[in-house]
């Protein structure tokens, strides 16, 4: 642990940071990160949605809506790597892998430079809440790191040791929340900061818990006495509250950074009991308007504090719907969670990655504004650089591009040259978009296979050559994907290829800081 300490503390000293001392120069920063949800579940994204989301609506009307936003990967674990440290998941070791329960060690290497960190240097608090999903070690009682998942596993752990790897360990003040999806993975059980302080004691009972399309997900675990299965958003949200209030109370000068990372609307869709319901569109549908409540909630906290007008507010999804969304949303009451994309999560298709990104920040970002900048997750970390006055060295943030001019409306041309993304097999499985053009530099979906799955093969599509290598679309003229021109445009998908490889080789897409 103490390596891990002095690295980290070594590259936080290794680049200066150039921001004004005044914290009104310093914008608070709250990062809401749904899971799973897909870009036409939100009613601004989609006026079709059969699920009213009134607040996250209203971070549209009031800020920046990104129509073409991309979640870097299409699966949670390496999309969450690379939203904290700005580097594609794929350049490291196990970067395609999606952890589960005691699964780590955690992608974040010693001394790799994370967004908490760099914003930790520039005077911010920071916080995470939440679901992690980044890789832990936990410890079994001789010491030696527990191996392996599932519920033998959970079982090996010393509870009284302390877990390593964790947003304290990353650059972050403080931590709630649990290691991987919250109501699926094995370990059910809350981590505060570095410890678990209620360990989980027998294995869970389904009996008692709701049964419906959307609740297969849960999966036999161990599980904590104090571990409410259906409402683990709500902890989330009083944690979160509670950060803030403290914050403001204790250190009202300093500005801070919450990420709040939330369990909706990873299946199982547990809505807590308030909301069965309330939406009209099934417990899948009363998950996403839950969602859409903490959203508001967290808003009114911020305005209740009278810091919301200093606030910068992101909000956006780790990748695309699952697939039992997707089934069943449509089928049940007419609602697409992809809409009006092919594809779902773990699909390297659009509906796997574009996702809902939305930005409000008064006083700088224009309500009601609409960006078409092509950008990803990995951005959030050089924005956030470019806000702060930081100059990113080398070996840090290499996939990121600075959005802020187009946040500001100052941005006249694109500022990504291309996009990349990786499907559910990582390394082995990755896209690569400049301006129309998509080449999918591998068969199929790269995630879902369709031809095997009795409720995904309606979603075949005809005509698109799903036999072929590789795959190359003009989303211009062709934005559902139908139609596979990599033959007709050969020039075009061999330049898209030697990009992406070059890409690969040099270890990063945002140009050398090098003079």
């Amino acid at each position: 642990m103490l390596s891990r300490f002095v690295v980290a503390i070594a590259c936080l000293l290794a680049f200066p940071s150039f921001a004004d001392d005044s914290a009104a120069t310093r914008p608070n920063i709250l990062l809401i990160l749904a899971d799973d949800l897909g870009y036409g579940d939100v009613r601004c994204y989609n006026d079709q949605s059969k699920v009213p989301t009134p607040n996250i609506d209203r971070l549209a009307r009031e800020g920046m809506r990104f129509t073409d936003a991309h979640s870097p990967a299409t699966v949670c674990t390496p999309t969450r790597y690379t939203l904290m440290t700005g580097q594609m998941a794929f350049r490291v070791p196990n970067g395609g892998r999606v952890f589960e329960a005691t699964g780590g060690p955690s992608l974040i290497a010693p001394g790799r430079l994370t967004l908490p960190a760099m914003l930790r240097t520039n005077g911010y608090a920071t916080a995470c809440v939440g679901k992690w999903h980044i890789g832990l070690t936990f410890f079994e009682k001789d010491g030696q790191p527990v191996r392996g998942s599932g519920v033998e596993a959970v079982k090996r752990v010393d509870f009284s040791r302390r877990v390593e790897g964790g947003p304290v360990d990353c650059g972050f003040d403080k931590f709630f929340g649990t290691a991987c999806c919250p109501t699926t993975d094995y370990l059910y059980a809350f981590i505060e900061n570095d410890r678990v302080p209620v360990p989980p004691t027998r294995l869970i009972d389904k009996t008692n818990l709701p049964k419906h399309a959307y609740a297969d997900d849960c999966r036999a675990g161990l599980i904590a006495p104090d571990f409410p299965m259906e409402e683990v958003d709500l902890v989330f949200l009083k944690k979160s509250r509670e950060f803030l209030e403290q914050h403001v109370r204790n250190s009202p000068g300093k500005p801070f950074f919450l990420f709040h990372s939330a369990q909706a609307v990873h299946l199982p869709s547990f809505a807590a009991p308030q909301f069965k319901g309330a939406s009209k569109a099934g417990p899948h549908g009363d998950f996403i308007h839950q969602l859409d409540w903490v959203v508001g909630e967290l808003l009114a906290t911020l305005e209740k504090l009278g810091v919301a007008d200093n606030t910068l507010i992101i909000f956006t999804s780790d990748n695309g719907p699952e697939t039992t969304s997707v089934i069943h949303m449509r089928a049940d009451h007419g609602h697409d969670p992809a809409r009006p994309w092919r594809g779902m999560k773990r699909d390297n298709w659009e509906g796997g990655h574009r996702v809902p990104f939305l930005v409000r920040w008064p006083g700088k970002v224009k309500p009601g504004s609409t960006s078409a900048q092509l950008t990803s997750l990995s951005d959030v970390m050089a924005t956030a650089a470019a806000i702060t006055g930081t100059r990113l060295p080398e070996n840090a943030a290499e996939d990121s591009f600075n959005m802020l001019p187009a946040l500001l409306g100052e941005a006249t041309a694109p500022i990504r040259p291309y996009l990349l993304t990786q499907a559910f097999r990582g390394a082995s499985t990755l896209a690569i978009r400049r301006g129309p053009w998509k080449y999918l530099d591998h068969p199929g979906s790269g995630g879902n296979r369709y031809e095997s799955n009795p409720g995904l093969k309606p979603f075949i599509l005809a005509g698109t050559a799903p036999d072929a290598s590789v795959q190359l679309y003009n989303l211009d003229s062709d934005p559902g994907e139908t139609k596979n021109v990599q033959a007709e445009q050969p020039e075009i998908a061999k330049e898209l290829k030697a990009l992406l490889e070059a890409s690969k080789s040099s270890g990063r897409s945002r140009g050398s800081t090098k003079p």
